[in-house]
Formats: C-alpha cells, structure tokens, sequence
C-alpha cells in the first residue's frame, strides 16, 4: 500500500469551485484517465475501487490478495474511506451508500464479512450505510473479486 504522501488532491480552477477532484497514485486511474473521488458541494462520489497495489506499474498493475474476496474489500473500502477525507468528510462516518460489485457469487458472503469489518452499522456511533451488492460477470482483471463504489455527504 502506498503513504499519503503518494496521493493527490487536485482542486479543480475557481470558475467550478464546488468541484474538487482526488487522484492516488492507481495505475489504473492513470491508464484510464479518471478521478478516485469527486466532490461537489458537500457530496462525495467515490469511483469503483479495486484491491489494486498502487505501487505497481500501470502496464502491469497487481492485485493484493488475489483469491480472498473479504481481504480485497476491506483493502477496497479502506481507499474510498480515505478518499472522502481526502476531500473533507469525516471517514466512514460520511459515507451514506455503497455499492459493491462481485465476480463470483461464492465471493459474496467473504464480500459482506469484508464490508461489515469495515462499514458495519452500529460498530461506532454515525456508522452504517444504505449498501448494495450485485454479482456481475467480471472485471478488467480476473484476479479482482470485488469492485466497490461510495457515496458520501459531508455534515453541515
């Protein structure tokens, strides 16, 4: 896992000031050309996050703990909860929806232990979330067994 300190907050120019933008260093994000986290206003969008190492080369990206769904989520929900504070969002305590994409359906019971070691309602106060899990036919790489999305909303 990379620091911090491999991480980018990127604020987009002022005639757009309720946009901000959050890139990491996901060989992924630059292949493709997107963005880990957008705010706008007091929302926060998380794109769909993988267990990726993102010390590996984008022509050769890596997938920590390849074969073990609950590992992968938890390495998954770990990045967006620190792209929402990244943005300003107090962690977990702002994430309001998650949606969680798997591979296999075997996967899906490691995948909500993963999601509730991490998200679980009632495991601090402010914690819990609206949540979906969907099983799809894969990814753009086989050794990725979950892919997930977060939504989070900053207090006023």
């Amino acid at each position: 896992m990379s620091s911090n300190a491999d991480r980018d907050l990127h604020i987009t120019p002022a005639s757009s000031s309720l946009k901000q933008v959050y890139a990491t260093s996901s060989p992924f994000e630059e292949k493709i050309g997107y963005y880990r986290a957008v705010r706008h206003g007091r929302q926060i969008f998380v794109s769909g996050t993988t267990a990726v190492d993102p010390t590996s080369p984008s022509d050769a990206p890596q997938i920590l703990f390849p074969g073990d769904a609950r590992q992968q989520t938890r390495v998954a929900l770990q990045e967006c909860i620190r792209a929402v504070q990244a943005l300003g969002g107090n962690g977990a305590e702002s994430v309001v929806r998650v949606r969680m994409f798997v591979s296999r359906h075997k996967d899906c019971v490691a995948v909500g232990e993963g999601f509730s070691e991490v998200l679980r309602r009632a495991s601090q106060w402010g914690v819990g979330t609206a949540a979906t899990m969907v099983v799809v036919n894969g990814f753009v790489d086989e050794r990725m067994l979950v892919e997930v999305e977060v939504d989070a909303i900053l207090d006023d």
